[in-house]
This record gives C-alpha cells, sequence and structure tokens, in this order.
C-alpha cells in the first residue's frame, strides 16, 4: 500500500458498495481478496429499516385490528392501548444485534473481505474515492478487476414550502419514535405509507393520509386499489388528491397546509418515494449509463455498460423488493465466479406484497396493463366470503383476482387481497414461472378443504368458465 499525503491506494479482485444484498458473497470467492464499502447501516435497508422491522411492528398492529373484530365472531375482545416504547425495543432488539454482529463478522471474521467505512465514488474505471465516516479529510483510492454496486435507495423528499424547517420523518427515523404520536400525518399513499399508516392507527394514533392521486396504492389492480382506498378509509382521515403546499411548526404541532384547510398532526412521516444511490456513487464517472430516474442500466445478467461492473437491487431495478436483490446478487456473482454470462434474472413472475391490513400480494399483469397493451385475457375472481373459510371469517370484502391468457391458458397476473394473501399467492407465482396451464392448476392437484386456498382454486375455476 503506498501514501500520497491523505491518499492510499490499493487493488482488489472485487469491490462492492452496499452491505445489503452484496454481502451475500459465496464461499467460492474465499480466496479472492474484496472490498466491502458501506456508508450507512450496515446490512442495508431491509434489516435496519426497511422490510424486516415494519414487519415485524405490522404484527401486533394486526393483533390490534382482529382484537377489535371479535364481537363479530361472537368473541368478547377489544383494543384496550398499544405499549409503543415496549414494541419498538422488542423489534430493535432483536435487529440491531443482527446488524452489529454481521458488521463485526465482516470486520474481524472473514481473511479475504475488509469491511471499508465511508463513502464510494466512482473516478474512473473500476476505480473508487473512499471518503472516510471517521476522517473526512482522509480519502482512500481503491480498484478492482470487478466492482459489484448494490448501493440501494433512499427516501426523498417533496419540493413542499417549509418541509425543511420542520421534523420530518422517513421510513428510516419513524419506526424509533420515543412515543406513539397522538395526531400523525403520513404523505404519500404507496406500500410504505400503508404500511405504516395501518401500525400507527393500528396501535391507536389519529392518522391524516396526504395522497397526490384519486386512490391509495394506484399501481396496484384496479379493483383492488378501489376496494382497499375504501377499506382503509374507514381507519384513517383519508385526503385524496391533496398534499400540502406549506408546511410549518405551530408550537409542538406541524401545521399542513393544503388547499381544502389546515390539519395540525404531532409528528409527520413522508413516504412519497425513494430513489436509486446512483448519484452518490458517481455512477457515469465510472463509465456506468444511468436511466432518466437514477437507476443504473443492467441487463438480465445484471452487467451494466462498463466492462467488469455489474449492478443489483434498488439502484439498478424499478421494484424495490428485497428477494428480487437476492436473486439478482446470486446471478452476479455466479457470472463472476463463472467469468461467462450465462446465468441471466427471470422477471416474468416477480410477486410482491403489502403487509397492511387487508394485506395485498400480486405477481404480473394488472388489468389496466392489460387493457393498455391490448393484451388478450379473461377475469377470473372469487371473493372469501364465497368459501368455506370466509364464512368462518365473516370476511365481506376480500377476494382473489386471476387474469388467464385466452389462447394459451397461462396465468398473466394475479391479485389477492385478504388475510394471508402473501401465502395464497405462492402457487400462482410458481405457475407463472413454470408456465403452467390453469386447466392443471386448477383440476390436477388437491386444494384442502375447508382452507383459504380454495380461495384461488375458485378463481381459477371461474377463469375456466370464461373460457368455455
Amino acid at each position: 500500500m503506498t501514501e500520497t499525503g491523505k491518499q492510499t491506494k490499493d487493488h482488489f479482485d472485487l469491490i462492492i458498495v452496499g452491505s445489503g444484498s452484496g454481502n451475500a458473497i459465496p464461499e467460492e470467492m474465499g480466496d479472492w481478496k474484496i472490498a466491502l464499502v458501506e456508508r450507512g447501516l450496515f446490512g442495508g435497508t431491509c434489516l435496519n429499516v426497511g422490510c424486516i422491522p415494519s414487519k415485524m411492528f405490522v404484527l401486533p398492529a394486526d393483533i390490534a385490528e382482529l382484537a377489535k373484530e371479535g364481537p363479530t365472531l361472537g368473541v368478547d375482545t377489544s383494543f384496550e392501548g398499544a405499549d409503543w416504547v415496549a414494541i419498538r425495543d422488542r423489534v430493535f432488539g432483536r435487529i440491531d444485534p443482527i446488524a452489529a454482529g454481521g458488521e463485526q463478522y465482516r470486520e474481524s471474521g472473514t481473511d479475504n473481505v475488509e469491511l471499508i467505512r465511508g463513502t464510494a465514488r466512482f473516478t474512473g474505471d473500476r476505480t473508487l474515492s473512499i471518503e472516510s465516516n471517521n476522517d473526512t479529510d482522509r480519502t482512500r483510492m481503491i480498484s478492482g478487476d470487478r466492482v459489484l454496486v448494490a448501493s440501494g435507495a433512499r427516501a426523498v423528499l417533496p419540493p413542499i414550502e417549509g418541509i425543511d424547517t420542520v421534523q420530518v420523518h422517513t421510513s428510516d427515523t419513524v419506526m424509533r419514535l420515543d412515543e406513539l404520536p397522538k395526531r400523525l400525518g403520513i404523505i404519500g399513499g404507496g406500500f410504505i405509507a400503508t404500511e405504516l399508516g395501518h401500525v400507527f392507527s393500528g396501535y391507536g394514533s389519529d392518522v391524516t393520509m396526504f395522497v397526490r392521486s384519486g386512490s391509495l396504492l394506484r399501481k396496484e389492480d384496479h379493483d383492488v386499489s378501489a376496494a382497499f382506498t375504501e377499506i382503509f378509509s374507514k381507519r384513517v382521515d383519508l385526503r385524496l388528491e391533496q398534499v400540502p403546499i406549506k408546511i410549518e411548526q405551530r408550537g409542538a404541532a406541524i401545521a399542513l397546509h393544503t388547499e381544502q384547510g389546515i390539519v395540525e398532526v404531532d409528528e409527520l412521516l413522508v413516504a412519497s418515494g425513494r430513489i436509486p444511490n446512483s448519484d452518490l456513487i458517481d455512477a457515469e464517472a465510472g463509465g456506468l449509463t444511468v436511466h432518466p430516474d437514477g437507476r443504473i442500466v443492467v441487463d438480465a445478467t445484471m452487467a451494466t455498460t462498463a466492462p467488469g461492473v455489474w449492478a443489483i437491487g434498488d439502484v439498478a431495478n424499478s421494484y424495490q423488493l428485497k428477494h428480487l436483490a437476492n436473486a439478482e446478487a446470486k446471478v452476479a456473482f455466479g457470472n463472476m465466479l463463472d467469468g461467462e454470462s450465462n446465468r441471466k434474472t427471470d422477471y416474468r413472475a416477480v410477486p410482491h406484497a403489502v403487509f397492511s391490513h387487508p394485506q395485498i400480494a400480486a405477481v404480473g399483469l394488472t388489468e389496466q396493463e392489460a387493457v393498455k397493451n391490448n393484451v388478450p385475457y379473461v377475469v377470473g375472481r372469487r371473493d372469501y366470503g364465497g368459501t368455506a373459510y370466509g364464512w368462518a371469517l365473516e370476511d365481506s370484502t376480500s377476494f382473489a383476482k386471476v387474469l388467464i391468457d385466452p389462447e394459451s391458458r397461462q396465468l398473466l397476473g394475479a391479485h389477492i387481497m385478504g388475510p394471508q394473501a402473501a401465502s395464497l399467492l405462492q402457487p400462482l407465482i410458481q405457475a407463472m414461472h413454470f408456465g403452467q396451464p390453469i386447466d392443471e392448476l386448477a383440476h390436477d392437484v388437491f386444494y384442502i378443504h375447508p382452507a383459504l386456498t380454495e380461495v384461488v382454486e375458485n378463481a381459477l375455476l371461474d377463469a375456466l368458465d370464461q373460457l368455455q
């Protein structure tokens, strides 16, 4: 290692930028010299501030909602309040040691991996400068035979007057509040807004949601979005087609000004979107092409336009899903090890779920996408209430919906809203991935009676009826 002033330079077989899915280094790379660079929380978004802690908050909120529904089933239950501090400490009492343990392991447990704390920026072909987190005057220069960019995405604040003058939370910070807010404002109507809206309203906060569009979860199938919006509007003060035009501090309260009036809240969560971190790493300086929205351009092998550089996860795809980032990591690492480009990520059946209340899960085309793209389709639908277990639930709002190609008789898309939606979707994901005709899926396998899986079976049978 040489030192010039306050700069040092070192060369690696592989440089990984980001310790989320990029940290899943294969054992076969045990003899490689690897630099793992992380500027923020070790373990990435999902572990620290995303899917894992948020779902740990969701479960108690689900229980709170179920307690309110007990009398409908003849059970004397009620919701008497939530101990926010106890819930918060249980969540992060589990997560923080895992993140710390992973970091400690990379610092001392693997001889071939050097964990570098700092902000990485491309300065040229597979060459990066690392601005140290501990000493901002010290910059280290490193280069690599290969580079994997897994730097993720970050929350972005909308351009609202005064938003920088008040204490604003994103999903990065709102789950670590010192106390449960009596009044919570949320700007946004997507995954994060509806999941955390469920959490805080479930625990007892008065939640006001400001949504730019005319519905929640507008990218979901229109039947799902419309039904969810109607249901959720009974739990929160939903301000559709209203976005604050000004925000200001009023004593201990935050005042949000809209064209329809002023709403005061105690805490404000902004969940209006996330942007890729390609700008923070100066991707274009490394020869990487970037989409207008900030995503790094990659092909199915996860290779970028710069030779020897791959990119995965939220910095490279529009899904922002952990399970997809993990799959992309396997492809990228596999191609590095093979020295070829034989492995490819299959995006035919990428599922997602929204862990709000009701729960939503989907894969493939929405009906509006099929219409827009002139894709022929047939719809099959079955309400939970049309099955025996739906009777047990006294469910009158949940449903499963499938879109079928009338020629190939294969699934184009599937959408479920209701209890256990994320689990019920799984056989449909597999059917889409393997190209299984719905005739086989509906007729040739057993569906346990009277389990909720009969909702899926009957939605498929309904589609088959339309195809006759």
